[in-house]
């Protein structure tokens, strides 16, 4: 008889149709890694994905989440990267390896359209999981694969963003509290906007250069040129998506870069590409990123010592509470739903 795991089923759109359900325990086939998920952090778009806003036609039932970490318990034949007792996460997307990414590893990603990893126990194969910092607990690892391996690719792999120069992140959440520290380390200084004071001022204590409150200073590309002395800003980490681009561009410098991360603030905006053509600027997209700079990541962050900023952990049956947070975005930091103790 096979036993049984727990796991979280999206049955339909929206935090109602989650379930916690029952699924016999998987096995590892050739080439693949039974994980055994300890902890699982909570990104955007899987708040998009549960309500049907990313994906409206995902095949349903599908166990969201695409962030986990925990420890390998079982390997099957041929696996060479990972040993039983290896502390691992799930890489968003399991097939890109290394280099730009061809059609095909963009769209197998964990949590829509390949299942996700808020289960106890996940089968994934050798290459779609690496080892995390000695350094972090499991609830601190499960936020890498796709926050902190964003900012890194926007900053390091796709940047790079030299000492001495200046990044733009907007907000306070996960990606962009990692693209602070990671600026920082690698000797930038930072500017950090937001609409809420008291983020900003936590902002500040982590080490920001300077704030702009939003709320306070909507055209707030002129004041990021202000606090530059009117040069611009190096690097901006675009968050915002629609509401936020034209400000963007406004911030950055002549033959500087603008990663466009997220669309927390749409999807669709009319754009005058005139600020992009006459500006030499650099407009780049950054889906997440691969294996490679995922170890690279990881490499950095050990030497560093860094850790993640964690704004709540919620437990196993809180899941669903976590999403409906995440949604109200009150949050510093990263959400994580415990799974098992480490």
């Amino acid at each position: 008889m096979l036993r049984a795991m727990r796991c979280w089923e999206l049955t339909s759109f929206g935090t109602e149709g989650l379930r916690c359900a029952e699924r016999p325990d998987p096995k590892p086939g050739p080439g693949q890694v039974l994980v055994r998920v300890r902890a699982c952090s909570l990104n955007y778009r899987d708040l998009l994905v549960v309500r049907g806003q990313y994906n409206p036609k995902l095949p349903l039932p599908i166990v969201p989440l695409s962030d986990g970490a925990g420890v390998v318990e079982a390997v099957g034949e041929a696996v060479t990267r990972v040993r039983t007792g290896d502390r691992v996460a799930g890489l968003f997307a399991p097939g890109w390896q290394g280099g730009p990414p061809e059609l095909g590893e963009l769209r197998g990603t964990l949590g829509g359209p390949l299942g996700g990893m808020l289960a106890e126990r996940v089968v994934l194969p050798e290459t779609g999981v690496a080892r995390v910092p000695a350094h972090m607990s499991d609830v601190e690892a499960s936020t890498l694969p796709c926050a902190a391996l964003t900012a890194w690719s926007a900053l390091v792999e796709l940047g790079p963003v030299r000492p001495g120069e200046t990044v733009l992140v907007q907000g306070t959440g996960g990606v962009a509290l990692f693209a602070l520290q990671i600026a920082q380390m690698l000797g930038a200084r930072v500017v950090v906007t937001s609409r809420h004071p008291t983020k900003l001022e936590r902002a500040k204590q982590l080490g920001a250069w300077q704030t702009i409150d939003t709320s306070a200073e909507p055209d707030w590309g002129r004041r990021a040129r202000e606090l530059t002395a009117g040069a611009g800003v190096d690097h901006v980490v675009d968050l915002g998506g629609a509401n936020t681009l034209a400000q963007s561009l406004r911030a950055v410098r002549p033959g500087g870069t603008v990663s466009v991360i997220g669309v927390l603030g749409g999807r669709q905006t009319e754009l005058d590409v005139t600020a992009v053509l006459m500006n030499q600027v650099r407009l780049q997209g950054v889906f997440v990123g691969h294996r490679k700079g995922f170890e690279a990541m990881v490499r950095a962050f050990e030497a560093a010592r860094l850790r993640p900023v964690i704004d709540r952990v919620f437990d196993w049956d809180q899941a669903p509470a976590a999403i409906d947070a995440l949604g109200r975005g009150a949050h510093f930091g990263k959400l994580v739903v415990r799974v098992a103790e480490d």
